[in-house]
């Protein structure tokens, strides 16, 4: 599974309008570190005896070896075929048995794992947790087949869905020397030459204690947390510096690309673009604030400015998304989707939607619109702090990649203070003047 964790938890309950407390903390999150450089944070809440137990390692797709794309992802897999104290097969036993889940994921920018379980069962989960760490074992038989495993996931998630084998395209036009052009799946003729020694070299380098964030998510106190980190992570012997996130900057502002396909398995014609915009980490940062309140002005749904105009009013489209992904070590992006309603041309909607935004980017954006888009997404913190899961993702995906625990419990005050004229500055800055990517899904004759 591969996600963008953080701004997906944002908009999850758009819809409600509650208010976070002016003087309330977000998450109410406690951290600490342990001798060998291992971040850990406790994020409490009491309402059950529950706890999310997440293992976040700063690796991800965009830190892999030139021609071993894929490695990471394939390393998450094998990373469940267990250790000379569970042997395959065992982890997912023993933490099923007692009542728990767990999974895994892996996106450009780091790979993580988590388990619910009661919190009278924490230890179990953190001992099998901190055994993987530096103690895999892989079966070359096992490592073949789990290769096939990937390859058959690869096609079924891309070769067979002309709309990702598209986004895939657009990715390697749009980013250039960035290796967020690489897909985090991998190149499936990479991925085919992807070897034990490739996996356990990714492994060595990366999953140590100075390279991973422990995050402990629900009935549990930084107090309660910290001597059981100390007992079994605490022993885990530091490899060396913490992984030094390597992306390029180089992007040249003027290099709009555009990408067309045509399929025969493609019943609706399908458009987007991708603007390359601010990240906690890159490009402007005081834009990125203003950007998530502008994402919820005109995408928030079917009361969204864009949805209004091109499908309620204008009727040229038969769906808007978007969506502004913030949270990564390298830059951001912005990204508008749409669906041309029947006998609605592609280059009809999307002259539609430009003079859309430009109209919103003129005047289209009041103090009211901002102050509505804040509440919808303060009442979507709400609704997902009070999942042990959510908030163990909304504190570990932002960590993991560069985020100080401070400003992510001071994330409320700082949409707060976000001005209308702010968010149209930000906006015109990334639409009118960023680099972007457009791609163009088409039916294809003898469909």
């Amino acid at each position: 599974m591969i996600s963008h964790l953080f701004q997906r938890v944002l908009l999850i309950a758009a819809a409600m309008l509650l208010a976070v407390p002016a003087s309330a903390e977000l998450y109410g999150a406690q951290g600490s570190m342990l001798a060998n450089g291992m971040q850990i944070v406790a994020v409490p809440n009491h309402r059950s005896p529950v706890v999310s137990h997440m293992v976040w390692y700063r690796a991800g797709a965009a830190d892999e070896p030139p021609g071993a794309s894929g490695i990471a992802h394939f390393l998450e897999h094998l990373m469940f075929k267990g250790t000379p104290k569970y042997p395959d097969g065992i982890m997912d036993e023993v933490v099923a048995r007692n009542g728990g889940d767990q999974n895994a994921f892996t996106s450009h920018d780091y790979t993580a794992y988590y388990q619910n379980i009661a919190v009278d069962r924490l230890a179990l989960v953190m001992e099998i947790e901190a055994d993987r760490m530096r103690n895999l074992i892989l079966d070359p038989k096992e490592v073949a087949t789990e290769r096939e495993v990937i390859i058959e996931e690869r096609r079924m998630r891309v070769s067979n869905q002309p709309a990702a084998i598209l986004d895939e395209r657009l990715d390697a036009a749009l980013w250039l020397t960035n290796r967020y052009g690489i897909p985090v799946l991998g190149w499936e003729q990479e991925m085919r030459g992807l070897s034990r020694e490739d996996a356990f070299a990714f492994y060595h380098r990366f999953y140590a204690p100075e390279n991973a964030i422990l995050v402990v998510s629900g009935d549990i106190t930084l107090e309660q947390l910290k001597p059981l980190a100390e007992k079994y992570y605490g022993s885990i012997p530091r490899v060396g510096e913490p992984n030094a996130r390597q992306r390029s900057a180089d992007l040249d502002a003027t290099a709009n690309v555009s990408v067309t396909y045509s399929d025969v398995r493609v019943r609706q014609p399908q458009w987007w673009r991708k603007w390359i915009a601010p990240s906690y980490n890159a490009g402007n940062k005081a834009d990125v604030y203003p950007l998530t309140i502008f994402d919820s002005i005109v995408g928030s749904g079917s009361t969204s400015k864009l949805y209004r105009a091109l499908v309620i009013d204008r009727k040229v489209a038969a769906g808007v998304g978007v969506s502004y992904d913030s949270a990564a070590v390298s830059y951001g992006t912005f990204s508008i989707s749409m669906s041309p309603s029947p006998g609605v041309s592609i280059e009809q909607v999307q002259a539609a939607l430009e003079e859309e935004l430009a109209k919103i980017l003129k005047d289209g954006i009041s103090d009211a619109d901002v102050a509505r888009a804040k509440e919808r997404i303060l009442a979507g913190l709400v609704f997902a702090k009070d999942s042990s899961l959510g908030a163990a993702q909304g504190v570990g995906g932002m960590l993991v990649v560069g985020v100080p625990l401070e400003e992510i419990e001071d994330l409320p005050e700082r949409l707060r203070a976000v001005t209308a004229d702010q968010v149209r500055s930000a906006a015109r800055k990334v639409i009118v003047q960023s680099a972007s990517g457009t791609a163009i899904l088409l039916p294809k004759a003898g469909g």
